[in-house]
């Protein structure tokens, strides 16, 4: 019996997740650990490049400067890397 090999993420979900990120439907910290499991999963499986990028954003997009202190990529990074993603995926520029 062979396994199925895993399914990545299509560019749609990862859109969804920096609008997750954005809007404050899941944390920072769920779309770190679901991006790091994630790219384990898909190790030796063909990705699109777009959606390997933002995998490997959301992989740290957690981190602080400090305990309780701010994240060192604010909101405004984040719409940024999306508006990125967008371009990666020729949707816009």
């Amino acid at each position: 019996m062979t396994t199925a090999q895993p399914v990545p993420p299509s560019r749609a979900d990862m859109e969804a997740r920096f609008a997750a990120i954005l809007s404050g439907s899941q944390s920072r910290d769920e779309v770190d650990r679901w991006a790091t499991r994630t790219m384990l999963d898909l190790e030796g499986v063909e990705v699109d490049q777009a959606v390997w990028w933002a995998l490997g954003i959301f992989t740290g997009i957690d981190l602080r400067h400090g305990p309780k202190e701010p994240y060192l990529h604010d909101d405004a990074q984040v719409d940024e890397w999306l508006t990125q993603f967008r371009e990666r995926c020729g949707i816009i520029g």
